[in-house]
């Protein structure tokens, strides 16, 4: 009965990760704060990774649903039935920029993200962070009202707006509960939709990288019932991604972010 209710639990955190991790809301934000009230009966050691490692269900739900925006290389059949391979130049471009907006959280997560954990993974740094970002959201969405974005499709992304982009990526990364790099592309002028899909993209490598260096760190040796909670956490985060994905998208074409800056406070 015991280990039934710990898998629920992993179950309840699969669901919370795959809703949050893709909504301006922070979903390490949320994970920190649904852990104050529903503990997985594990160590310490194990949480931690698992926390990281179950967001790696997120992230396969973006390589399936985008795959043809992130792939560059393309089948093309002939008229008399062969078939070759070609080369999307503008993926590789928009993969060039993924790895310039990686740069920040990468030089200073793999130096200092013990400490930036051990300061501010914490429930009360997560409400901080949710009621400030809240409102710039709300400003930032009231400033913007009936402007016109400058920049309204992926291949108009700059180097330097995508490295700026990193920079918020990187304040997101050291402080949960910010969220990922939405509000700060917006403010560079970004249309919703674009800004949505680069952040998606943006968390492939650093949720990859961030998964791997926890591993590492814990090592590859799991019991069989943490084998099973880290399982059902990333097949359930997988699943409920593939839906909130779906939904934001076609939510944001037509609203703005308001909605969740209210949602945070």
């Amino acid at each position: 009965m015991v280990q039934y209710m710990e898998w629920l639990k992993a179950f309840l955190f699969g669901i919370v990760e795959g809703i949050t991790e893709w909504l301006p809301i922070s979903s390490t934000g949320h994970m920190i704060l649904l852990n104050e009230f529903v503990k997985l009966d594990v160590s310490d050691a194990f949480y931690k990774m698992f926390e990281v490692v179950i967001q790696l269900g997120a992230i396969l739900a973006v390589v399936v649903l985008f795959w043809n925006q992130i792939w560059p290389l393309k089948r093309n059949h002939g008229r008399h039935g062969g078939a070759s391979i070609t080369i999307d130049r503008d993926i590789i471009r928009l993969w060039c920029k993924i790895v310039v907006a990686c740069i920040p959280a990468a030089v200073v997560g793999l130096k200092w993200n013990d400490l930036f954990e051990e300061l501010f993974y914490n429930y009360q740094s997560v409400a901080v962070a949710l009621i400030v970002f809240g409102v710039a959201f709300i400003a930032v969405e009231t400033a913007h009202k009936d402007k016109p974005a400058k920049i309204n499709s992926l291949n108009e992304l700059t180097y330097p707006t995508v490295l700026m982009i990193g920079m918020f990526q990187l304040i997101a990364a050291i402080f949960p509960g910010t969220s990922r790099s939405i509000v700060g592309a917006l403010l560079l002028g970004v249309s919703r939709t674009v800004a949505a899909e680069f952040t998606f993209f943006l968390a492939i490598p650093v949720m990859f990288g961030a998964s791997l260096l926890k591993l590492v760190k814990f090592g590859l040796v799991f019991t069989q019932t943490e084998m099973i909670i880290l399982a059902i956490g990333m097949v359930t985060a997988f699943v409920s991604s593939m839906l909130i994905i779906r939904m934001l998208m076609a939510f944001v074409k037509k609203h703005d972010f308001k909605v969740f800056g209210w949602y945070r406070i």
